[in-house]
């Protein structure tokens, strides 16, 4: 009996890394400073009197001399002079070296705060949730944070620490879990309530630092007493030094990589990501979509709140009145730059704590003023947003349709 002839086998198809989607914040990117560069030019005075004494080539010169030195004072403001930071290093002067590295600290520093913040929104993309309220849960988080820091005395910073830390995380995800409960129990939507929280963090800040007020240092600063040196966060470099670079940044990339584990390894991670995608279908599978949008909710919440606790106890050890520095709102655009994913969102945060870093000394070097940081990062976020500009400009291909990104289930939707 003759054998049949053996069959080839079919190798599963490996999945293709999508260049087109990974490129494409990076040509938002490009496209932006490109814009940026022009406007630079338009608003400087002396472009136009070069153009006007010396001819084309004399204006365009100019041109490129200006954005030259803009865009060069940016990078040294935010990342430091490599030909500075090599001679202090073989020249063996510690204050020359601090000196020369605390462009690329100031970075790191701000990109701390800004990894949290995204991940908070990012992982509410992820649930199908739209976590306006970063912004919030981050003051509420302050207040927890400092309260605890400053109430409790002779504990041991072993114990002191932690226990500051996990105030603020219960402080956000507290902020997170009241709209978390009002989209799963009667379906209002997250967008309103997040952002109704808000305003209600922000005069509760008033109402508890304002002078007078129940967390108020005595005096006349609306500001709250200053934290036990026993929930410090350690820094990495002498306090005379002025250079505030903490283990914040290092806590931070360890939150990313948990989030990444908790979503895409683990059983509740597959659950929000399902509700995420199609909450119907969730719960046609078994999943309980209610309790999935509070834990959802709680956990982004609790993301904000690290942001707010790793700036109170690693920088400012104290909290104003105006605590704000716009982290939760610029949080949307780090989660859409990094398509909500932990990994992208870091790359976000480094790229906008540049951005503010860099953009202080280009004004002081360059005097450019530091609104064109605010126009590079509002064309970033519209061509994040409408992709189809990036794609039209450069002749890319409309993406299939299960490469797009879900980012929400919509108005209602449960």
């Amino acid at each position: 009996m003759s054998e049949k002839p053996s069959q080839p086998q079919v190798q599963p198809r490996k999945p293709r890394l999508n260049l087109q989607s990974l490129g494409l914040p990076l040509l938002a990117v490009v496209t932006a400073l490109v814009i940026g560069a022009l406007v630079i030019i338009f608003t400087d005075s002396s472009v136009y009197e070069a153009f006007g004494t010396g001819g084309l080539f004399a204006g365009l010169a100019r041109a490129a001399e200006v954005i030259g030195t803009a865009y060069g004072a940016f990078f040294v403001g935010a990342f430091g002079n490599p030909a500075q930071i090599i001679q202090a290093i073989f020249s063996g002067d510690g204050q020359a070296f601090l000196n020369a590295i605390y462009p690329l600290t100031e970075t790191l520093r701000t990109t701390t705060p800004y990894i949290f913040a995204g991940l908070a929104v990012a992982f509410g993309f992820q649930g199908g949730l739209f976590n306006i309220g970063a912004e919030g849960q981050y003051f509420v988080a302050g207040l927890t944070t400092v309260f605890v820091g400053y109430s409790l005395k002779g504990v041991p910073a072993i114990i002191h620490l932690p226990l500051a830390l996990l105030a603020g995380i219960a402080g956000g995800a507290l902020w997170g879990a009241i709209p978390g409960l009002l989209k799963a129990k009667t379906g209002a939507h997250e967008v309103i309530n997040t952002i109704m929280m808000n305003y209600i963090a922000f005069r509760l800040a008033e109402f508890m630092l304002d002078v007078g007020g129940p967390m108020a240092r005595p005096g006349y600063r609306p500001v709250s007493p200053e934290i036990e040196p026993s929930a410090y966060l350690p820094q990495f470099f002498p306090s005379d030094s002025n250079i505030r670079f903490n283990v914040g940044f290092f806590l931070a990339l360890a939150v990313a990589w948990l989030v990444h584990w908790l979503l895409f390894k683990t059983t509740l991670g597959f659950e929000i990501r399902t509700v995420g995608k199609n909450a119907h279908a969730a719960r046609y599978a078994g999943i309980n979509v209610p309790r999935t949008i509070v834990i959802t909710m709680v956990i982004a919440g609790g993301l904000a709140g690290l942001a707010g606790a790793t700036d109170i106890l690693g920088v400012l050890h104290f909290m104003p009145n105006a605590f704000s520095s716009g982290y939760g709102f610029d949080a949307i655009a780090l989660a859409l730059l990094g398509n909500s994913q932990p990994s992208g969102v870091v790359l976000a945060s480094l790229l906008f704590g540049a951005l503010k870093a860099g953009a202080r000394n280009m004004q002081g070097i360059a005097g450019i003023p530091v609104d064109i940081t605010a126009i590079l990062q509002g064309l970033i976020i519209i061509f994040i947003a409408a992709p189809q500009i990036i794609r039209s400009l450069y002749g890319l291909r409309q993406p299939a349709k299960q490469e797009q990104l879900v980012l929400t289930s919509g108005w209602g939707k449960m």
